[in-house]
C-alpha cells in the first residue's frame, strides 16, 4: 500500500477523505494535525480518537505554535500588518506552516502522496498546494472534495454506506482558532450587509469597567504583560485570554480571495488587534518619519504576500530583514486600558522616545534652534512652490 498523508483536522471534509482515500483508494493513510494554536489536550485526544475511527494507519499532532510565532507572527507584528486596514491575517498566515509542517512529515515517512479536505473556491486550496509543489514535486496531491466538487450531504451519505454513522450537523457557525485569533463564517458572512451577532464569537462579555494592562517590548517582541516575563507567544496567549474577557477585537472582513473573488469573514483576535496597535504606538514615537514611511508599504507587501501563499518566496526573507532591522530600537512600556468591546492606548515609556524634550516641545518651545535658523529654513523649503507659482499664475 502506498502511504498517504492526510492534513487532518476532524471535520466532515478531511474525515470523509480519510476514509475515501483508505477503503477505495487503497492508501495507507497517516492523518496529521497540525496545532498553530487553538487546540486544548481534550480535543486533540477527539481529533485522534475520530481519526482512527476513519481507518487512519496512524494519526499524529505536531506542536508548530512557537515555530508559527518565530516564522510569521513576530513579522506581522514588526510589520503592524492588518490586511485592508483591518484583519490581522489570523487564520490564513496559518496555513503556510501547516502545509510546511504536514509535508515535512511526509517526507520523513516516505510518503507517496499527500492530502487535504479544500474545496475549489477558497483560498487555503492555493496555500497548500503551492507549499507542497514547492518542497516536495514528486509527492501527488489528492483533493477529493475539491475535484468530485462534493456537498456535505454527498460527503454524510457516503460515511454511512461505510457504517461510520457520526452526527455531523453542522453548526450555524465555523470556528477556526488559532494563535493569532480566531475566524469566525456563517449565513451573515456570505452577504454583503448582515452583521453577526453576539453569540456568533467565541468569547462573550464576562467584565465590565476597565482595567489597565502594561505591555513590554524588547526590539519588537512582546516580552512581558504586567511585568511579568515570558516567551512571546505565551505572552500572545496571556493577552488574548485578558482581553477576551471584554470581547474586545471584534470585526468582519471584506477581501479578496486569491481565486479572484470577493469574500466576508468575521473574526475574534484580541491579542493581535491590541499588540499590533500598542507596537505601532511604540514604532511611532521611537522610529523616524522615514523609516515608518517606507515601513509601511513593505509591510503591506509582506502581508499581502502571506496572503496570497507565497510564504517560501524568497522576496519574503527580504522583507523579514528589512522588518527584523527595524525593530533593534523598538523597547519600553505600553499602556493599555481595556473597556467592554475596546480598548485605549493611554501612552508609552521608552529611553529610545524620539519625542525628547532636551530639543524642544510640540507646539510650545523650540530649544534646539533659534527663530531666525526657521525663518531661513521655511525660505528654502517653500522655494520649489514659490517658483511654480511664480511661473503659472
Amino acid at each position: 500500500m502506498k502511504k498517504l498523508v492526510l492534513a487532518y483536522s476532524g471535520g466532515l471534509d478531511t474525515s470523509y477523505c480519510a476514509v475515501h482515500c483508505s477503503k477505495d483508494l487503497g492508501y495507507e493513510v497517516h492523518a496529521v494535525s497540525i496545532n498553530t494554536g487553538g487546540f486544548t489536550e481534550f480535543e486533540i485526544k477527539e481529533i485522534e480518537s475520530k481519526a482512527y475511527q476513519m481507518g487512519v494507519k496512524t494519526y499524529k499532532n505536531i506542536d508548530a505554535v512557537e515555530s508559527y510565532y518565530h516564522k510569521v507572527v513576530k513579522f506581522l507584528i514588526f510589520g503592524n500588518v492588518l490586511k485592508n486596514n483591518t484583519y490581522p491575517l489570523s487564520v490564513s498566515a496559518e496555513r503556510s506552516i501547516q502545509a510546511v509542517e504536514i509535508i515535512k512529515y511526509a517526507k520523513k515517512i516516505n510518503a507517496d502522496y499527500v492530502a487535504h479536505g479544500s474545496t475549489g473556491a477558497g483560498n487555503d486550496q492555493v496555500r497548500f498546494d503551492l507549499i507542497f509543489k514547492s518542497l516536495a514535486p514528486d509527492i501527488k496531491i489528492i483533493t477529493p472534495i475539491r475535484d468530485n466538487k462534493l456537498s456535505r450531504q454527498q460527503e454524510i451519505t457516503y460515511l454511512q454506506s461505510k457504517g461510520i454513522d457520526m452526527s455531523w450537523s453542522k453548526a450555524k457557525y465555523s470556528i477556526n482558532k488559532g494563535l493569532w485569533g480566531t475566524s469566525i463564517g456563517g449565513a451573515e458572512t456570505l452577504t454583503s450587509y448582515q452583521s453577526l451577532p453576539d453569540e456568533a464569537y467565541p468569547s462573550q462579555l464576562e467584565k465590565k469597567g476597565s482595567e489597565k494592562v502594561k505591555l513590554t517590548f524588547s526590539k519588537g517582541e512582546l516580552v512581558a504583560v504586567n511585568e511579568e516575563q515570558s516567551l512571546p507567544h505565551k505572552c500572545i496567549e496571556k493577552l488574548n485570554k485578558l482581553a477576551s474577557k471584554y470581547a474586545i477585537g471584534r470585526d468582519i472582513h471584506v477581501g479578496d480571495t486569491i481565486v479572484g473573488i470577493k469574500g466576508r469573514v468575521g473574526f475574534e483576535a484580541a491579542a493581535a488587534i491590541i499588540t499590533i496597535k500598542a507596537h505601532h504606538l511604540l514604532e511611532k514615537h521611537i522610529l523616524t518619519k522615514w523609516q515608518l514611511q517606507h515601513k509601511e508599504y513593505q509591510s503591506n507587501w509582506y502581508g499581502t504576500h502571506l496572503h496570497e501563499g507565497l510564504f517560501l518566496d524568497p522576496v519574503m526573507r527580504d522583507f523579514e530583514a528589512f522588518l527584523e532591522s527595524s525593530q533593534k530600537n523598538i523597547s519600553g512600556d505600553v499602556m493599555v486600558t481595556l473597556q467592554p468591546y475596546h480598548f485605549v492606548l493611554d501612552g508609552v515609556i521608552s529611553k529610545n522616545d524620539l519625542m525628547n524634550t532636551a530639543f524642544g516641545s510640540y507646539g510650545e518651545v523650540n530649544n534646539g534652534w533659534s527663530a531666525e535658523e526657521v525663518k531661513g529654513f521655511i525660505k528654502i523649503y517653500s522655494n520649489q512652490s514659490i517658483i511654480f507659482q511664480n511661473m503659472h499664475i
